[in-house]
């Protein structure tokens, strides 16, 4: 999500509790007293699951819960969607409140709003991709013509192209969570709710499944409230992340706010063996690029330029700054003596990272060039220069702030 401007809130969650068990009444009012979840589940045998929980979700967001098992997260999003109705606080969706709906209006919002995806797949077994994928427009009444039509977008989206009539229960793990990805998204839902989705899937498919969904986030732009209890993949797929303990939510930012700046040390401990490199990006490393030169001025612009500051190479810029390449002194030189222009003697194939590259990946391509590495934003616009010192003076002065490694 990289907008300049705040986008606007799909979901919010005020003062959310629930309570299991048939009388809620009494250790709610123990809740308020302060008792803890240990002493209400011994005095009243009822488990409390969410206490006073609060946040907001906005427009184009991957908002992940994350916490160890029995922290709350998973029945937080049922009751978002009201699969687990909460006892006490309010849901909105997209400004309603959903905890007021009778059932009419809650299998509206759930058809036309919101998506799942379980950690199960919960696929019809016997029957095919296809019929899978189209399966809730079915139950809409959707004409088979448009439903058929829809679900093929849905399934060429998430890779499965190919495979409509296969049979979901002859598919992989990876494969099958595909198809419970695009039945999600073949209702075009605005809210994507994703329940410990890859957690079943071997490491390297649930990697290619991480990676397959940024990469529908970034076409769709949709909103996703993503559980999980793997660390490494709330900060691979957050833009921020609530990390929930006991029923409470303990901290909600960016990886890099939890990870430098832990509100207390359960999340300090939480995040101690977190690899810093892996969080940090090109932008957090990267120094102001200094001078460029113009594609359309001449070798003895650069030699100026590199003379002046005393450098050995210049990254070469076209229009809006963009990186085409990068000249030597060298070679700056003997286009001088042979009077050819820039564009003859530019180095054309550099290896560039991005502004949102990590620096664990920043740091495997800096051994490789013999320059300065140039960091690009999405347009190809040079926004700064990596060197081996920035980044070991920001990965030092990021692990010295709080003691992370």
């Amino acid at each position: 999500m990289n907008n300049d401007e705040t986008p606007a809130i799909v979901v919010e969650v005020q003062n959310v509790t629930k309570i299991f068990g048939p009388k809620p009444e009494k250790a709610s009012q123990l809740l308020e007293e302060g008792r803890t979840k240990t002493e209400i589940l011994e005095k009243t045998n009822h488990v409390v699951a969410l206490q006073d929980v609060s946040f907001t979700v906005h427009e184009g967001e991957i908002f992940v819960l994350m916490g160890l098992s029995g922290c709350g997260k998973s029945t937080l999003l049922r009751c978002i969607n009201r699969l687990i109705d909460p006892t006490s606080g309010v849901i909105l969706i997209e400004g309603t409140d959903i905890v007021t709906m009778d059932e009419d209006e809650l299998k509206q919002i759930r058809r036309e709003k919101l998506g799942m995806v379980f950690q199960s797949f919960a696929l019809l077994p016997h029957r095919s991709v296809m019929d899978n994928v189209a399966f809730g427009l079915e139950v809409r009444g959707i004409s088979r013509e448009e439903r058929l039509k829809t679900a093929q977008s849905a399934v060429d989206l998430v890779g499965l192209s190919g495979y409509e009539q296969s049979i979901t229960q002859e598919l992989s793990g990876g494969m099958q969570q595909r198809v419970g990805l695009a039945r999600a998204l073949a209702s075009d839902p605005d809210i994507l709710l994703m329940d410990e989705a890859f957690s079943a899937l071997d490491p390297m498919i649930r990697r290619d499944m991480q990676d397959e969904l940024l990469d529908i986030q970034d076409r769709l732009g949709k909103a996703i409230i993503f559980v999980t209890h793997d660390l490494d993949e709330a900060l691979k797929l957050g833009d921020r992340i609530a990390l929930m303990k006991d029923g409470r939510i303990i901290q909600v930012g960016t990886a890099e706010d939890i990870l430098t700046n832990p509100e207390n040390e359960y999340v300090e401990r939480f995040v101690a063996d977190v690899d810093i490199s892996k969080v940090l990006t090109a932008a957090d490393v990267m120094k102001h690029p200094g001078p460029t030169v113009h594609i359309n001025d001449g070798p003895r612009v650069a030699l100026h330029l590199m003379e002046e500051h005393g450098h050995s190479c210049l990254f070469v810029v076209g229009k809006n700054r963009k990186l085409e390449g990068v000249v030597t002194l060298d070679d700056a030189i003997a286009a001088v003596k042979n009077h050819i222009p820039i564009t003859d003697i530019m180095r054309r194939d550099l290896q560039v990272v991005t502004t949102s590259t990590p620096v664990s990946e920043v740091i495997t391509q800096l051994a490789g060039v013999p320059h300065h590495l140039p960091v690009v934003d999405d347009s190809g616009k040079i926004a700064g220069i990596v060197l081996p010192s920035t980044v070991i003076s920001a990965l030092a002065r990021k692990e010295g702030s709080n003691g992370v490694a």
